[in-house]
């Protein structure tokens, strides 16, 4: 199955380099606050990853109230598995 939208993986990018979703975009945590407008000009939906999903949440929390549409997918391999 073709995702529609953006998967952004928030897990370093030595992590992200170990194994990552196909289609991901690897953007660590620390970044996204500096990479709003980056960030909204990916196409919707916007999912967002990591290894377990705390810091998925954490980047979805803050994403959300930066005014940006997005959800928490949880661990990559959970993304992974359902693309």
């Amino acid at each position: 199955m073709r995702i529609e939208g953006t998967i952004i993986d928030v897990r370093s990018y030595a992590e992200y380099l170990g194994a990552h979703v196909a289609s991901s975009i690897n953007i660590p945590i620390q970044e996204i606050p500096n990479r709003l407008d980056e960030i909204r000009q990916f196409a919707q939906p916007i999912i967002l990853c990591c290894a377990s999903g705390i810091r998925s949440a954490q980047a979805a929390w803050f994403l959300q109230n930066q005014g940006i549409e997005c959800s928490d997918g949880g661990s990559w391999m959970d993304v992974n598995a359902t693309i």
